[in-house]
């Protein structure tokens, strides 16, 4: 089923979504020329709105709307749950696979916040990094590696099954229940923040939003949304339709 989502979620969205429309509409052409003409430049002007930062902002606006959390905000939680992103499986500099940027910004937020606080922390993610056809320590176990590694912060939990975010909420809920963990401090992209605390909340944890890595708002410069159409902005296009996607599917499957 998993597999099955992963390769729905390619063909409908950026940037093979927008071409899969335009490939349908040219060989639409033949038969029914109009409606050929439709589609092949509704697949245009979709992949044009998913590079435009103004099309790509309105997308993010109302993912990002969450407050950034202050550390007055941190009382009365039990732990800290750090979702990740992926891996790096070749990184040779590094003894084998990491954590990749996206999984590398959430740990790093996720590690100010428990200095800052104190709480222990749960790292969630399982899928196996390989290389040379070997299966390897999970992203859960990364996770673990950098943080006390590199940022010298302790890891006391390590959920390592999950493989997407409501897996996350469910097995992390698991794990934290039994040790009387009730209100967790969330830790992920600002723009998978509102569908991760849907996730959490329906496995029954209550959330503290720690958002990190926005794509958008004032202040933006190269390491976010850029005022012209480019690499950053469709990278943020991108992430922004998957969470929309994500949270459709959550909710219809829920």
């Amino acid at each position: 089923m998993l597999y099955l989502k992963n390769i729905l979620s390619a063909l409908i969205l950026p940037p093979l979504g927008p071409l899969m429309l335009v490939a349908l509409g040219l060989l639409l052409l033949g038969w029914l020329p109009r409606i050929g003409r439709v589609v092949a430049w509704s697949g245009i002007a979709v992949g044009i709105a998913m590079i435009t930062p103004a099309s790509v902002g309105t997308l993010l606006e109302p993912l990002e709307d969450i407050p950034v959390v202050e550390p007055a905000g941190l009382a009365g939680a039990d732990a800290i749950v750090i979702l990740s992103g992926g891996l790096r499986d070749y990184a040779p500099e590094y003894g084998g696979a990491t954590v990749n940027r996206v999984t590398l910004e959430r740990v790093r937020y996720g590690a100010r916040l428990a200095r800052q606080s104190g709480l222990p922390v749960l790292v969630s993610g399982g899928t196996p990094s390989r290389h040379a056809g070997a299966r390897g320590p999970g992203e859960a176990e990364l996770m673990k590696k950098t943080l006390e590694e590199d940022f010298r912060v302790p890891v006391k939990w390590v959920e390592g099954r999950s493989l997407d975010t409501r897996q996350n909420a469910d097995f992390s809920a698991q794990m934290l229940r039994p040790a009387g963990v009730k209100r967790v401090v969330l830790v992920t992209h600002a723009a998978h923040m509102r569908r991760s605390v849907e996730a959490f909340e329906h496995a029954g944890l209550a959330v503290i939003p720690a958002p990190t890595a926005f794509f958008g708002g004032r202040g933006k410069d190269d390491n976010l949304l850029p005022r012209l159409p480019g690499i950053n902005t469709a990278y943020a296009g991108g992430y922004a339709a998957h969470e929309w996607v994500g949270i459709l599917a959550y909710r219809l499957s829920r």
